[in-house]
């Protein structure tokens, strides 16, 4: 038994021993290179753009796609996601390491003690940045390995594809304004925090007059590019045995271009610079920086989770296979954690690459594997070629791949037809995560979600339920024509379940719905007592009361004690007389036509202590009343 367990848990927490074994070479091997050397070519150009979106050296995002993507092999249990930098994830880095290591805190004075005004020292901001991103990495793998452990893989329900949907759509509007700098070829301070996105469009247009015309030439024709081949991509994906890769051919032709013309040095157009050949040694995390980080390192490591399991899912379904959330969250909290001593950034999966490995016929994380290796290979062998690369070709790059995100606004039409509160969760993650930066929206976002389910379960649709005849279904008696209710009772439904936040709203729609509000029948009894007393009172006139039977009017008269005798001395009454005061009640119509209630808790998934006494008290007060509440369909 013991063997059993230790067998089934190394094949969990190692899902590659489950299926290498038995790997089809046959039918997956070609399949699976195929897709591998695709998916490696687009992560190249992408490690390196993405890695301007987090505020570090290029070199850093190829090594952020390589150690994640071969650790991943190992432990992840999706087949088709391409795991690695991603837009999102790299932006909210970049936002952490400018607000932790901003350009203010490395201007240095000349060494030869001119009155020149200080420079900035690139080296040393660029060494503290990539400490702070991998702190912040190191503090996201531990977060979502201690999740995964937990079996917390359900926190990503709270980020709800509305919220999800809206909040990349704004992270993608911080990215393009971050890139306009660099599309342009001007020289702006980066801004994060709130309106950190406000701040860098003015920023870039106030300095629009020294745009580099070069810069600005070349990036349009490799944005015009991208989009065609993207375009062609699309349309023709069916007929097509592997994806145009546009984006290697810019990063080839623009090298090219920019080596062969001596942009850098002729026009000044910013290159990539200076790509060290080889890997970094394992180096151990600045842990002083962790405290400022805590905050940040979470919503990195729910918003990555969040991307990766919902790809997964996606990829999972279509393909008739699983994938366990618990260990996805293992999976990437490893990648992120081990990677980061070897100098990466937080990683999560890109929808762009993970289509790309699918669409080009991969079967199994074997594609991951050849895409690190081709990687490796830039990373170890041929990096320097890359160093003459102009930085508005990665810039166009990255708009690029964010044409998907900003479809999401055809989200807007379709949830205001559907759903106007989940355009509302969508609109709100939008504005604040565009507002108020990624972070700060991120959070106001989740909040606003939690207080719309809170409003939804405060205010419930609630109806009185009546029976089709001849079946044993029930409906809304106000939507159906065709349904019928008991005579006499009336079956109240709420799709709710019952707490502190709507106990009362509850009671108050039962009584409104049924018709019944046992403090207006306390009160006609009330005076209808006081008239019976006024009419005992009244020795010289009777008292008419009216009531309604079965739809008919009914008057009786209620004589006086004094008309009681008179009659009796004439013989009318007899020896009726004793019994005046039961005639008196028996000719009062009943307090209510509905003699019972039942609360159909078919919807209710629980109710607390502040409901059961709501509870109570109804029934007590619906007893008083002579009214009868019974409970159907309560859960055990």
């Amino acid at each position: 038994c013991s063997s059993k367990k230790a067998k089934a848990a190394a094949l969990s927490f190692l899902p590659i021993l489950s299926w290498l074994p038995s790997y089809p070479v046959k039918q997956y091997l070609f399949s699976d290179v195929v897709s591998g050397l695709s998916t490696g070519v687009v992560q190249l150009p992408q490690g390196l753009a993405y890695a301007m979106l987090a505020a570090l050296p290029p070199v850093y995002g190829l090594y952020s796609s390589f150690y994640p993507v071969l650790l991943y092999s190992f432990f992840g249990t999706s087949r088709h996601i391409s795991v690695g930098t991603f837009a999102v994830i790299s932006l909210m880095i970049g936002g952490v390491v400018v607000r932790e290591a901003p350009d203010s805190m490395f201007y240095v004075l000349p060494a030869n003690g001119s009155n020149t005004s200080a420079v900035l020292d690139v080296e040393a901001r660029d060494a503290r940045r990539v400490q702070v991103a991998v702190v912040l990495t190191t503090l996201v793998g531990i977060i979502q390995i201690v999740l995964g452990l937990l079996r917390f893989g359900f926190v990503a329900i709270y980020l709800t594809e509305p919220l999800v949907r809206g909040f990349t759509t704004a992270a993608s509007v911080h990215v393009v304004v971050s890139q306009l700098k660099y599309l342009l070829g001007v020289k702006t301070q980066r801004f994060s925090g709130p309106f950190s996105a406000i701040n860098s469009t003015k920023a870039v247009l106030s300095d629009i007059t020294s745009t580099n015309v070069t810069t600005l030439i070349l990036g349009l024709v490799c944005l015009v590019f991208l989009y065609v081949v993207k375009d062609l991509n699309e349309r023709f994906k069916k007929k097509l045995p592997i994806p145009i890769p546009g984006e290697i051919i810019v990063v080839i032709v623009s090298t090219s271009v920019s080596y062969g013309l001596s942009l850098s040095d002729d026009y000044k157009v910013d290159v990539v610079g200076k790509i060290p050949s080889g890997l970094l040694p394992p180096a151990a995390p600045e842990f002083s920086l962790l405290p400022s980080l805590v905050t940040d390192s979470f919503a990195v490591a729910i918003v990555g989770f969040s991307m990766g399991i919902s790809l997964a899912k996606t990829f999972a379904l279509k393909h008739s296979y699983s994938v366990d959330g618990n260990q996805e969250l293992i999976a990437l909290g490893l990648c992120n954690f081990i990677s980061s001593f070897f100098q990466t950034f937080a990683i999560t999966c890109s929808m762009s690459r993970s289509l790309v490995q699918e669409s080009t016929g991969g079967k199994t994380q074997i594609a991951g594997l050849l895409a690190s290796l081709v990687v490796l290979l830039v990373v170890v062998a041929i990096g320097f070629v890359f160093q003459p690369l102009p930085q508005t070709a990665l810039a166009a790059i990255i708009m690029v791949n964010l044409l998907g995100m900003f479809k999401q606004f055809r989200d807007i039409p379709t949830l205001w037809r559907t759903s106007k509160l989940e355009l509302a969760i969508w609109l709100v993650a939008f504005v604040a995560s565009v507002l108020l930066g990624l972070d700060y929206g991120l959070l106001v976002a989740i909040a606003f979600a939690i207080l719309t389910v809170i409003y939804r379960t405060q205010s419930p649709k609630s109806a009185i339920l009546g029976y089709v005849p001849g079946t044993g279904l029930y409906y809304d008696v106000d939507e159906y024509e065709e349904v019928a209710e008991y005579e006499g009772i009336k079956i109240f439904h709420s799709n709710s379940s019952i707490y502190f936040a709507n106990s009362d709203l509850y009671v108050n729609t039962l009584k409104e719905k049924t018709g019944v509000n046992p403090e207006h029948l306390q009160a006609t009894r009330k005076a209808r007592k006081k008239q019976r007393e006024k009419a005992n009172g009244n020795h010289n006139s009777p008292l008419n009361l009216c009531a309604k039977y079965k739809g008919q009017r009914v008057t009786h008269e209620v004589l006086s004690h004094n008309h009681m005798r008179e009659e009796q001395s004439n013989g009318r009454l007899g020896d009726r007389s004793s019994e005046s005061d039961l005639e008196e009640a028996v000719f009062l119509e009943p307090l209510s036509t509905v003699h019972s209630i039942i609360l159909d808790w078919t919807p209710a998934s629980f109710i607390d202590s502040v409901g059961a006494k709501a509870i109570k008290q109804v029934i007590k007060e619906y007893a008083a009343v002579d009214v009868q509440v019974v409970i159907a369909g309560c859960s055990s």
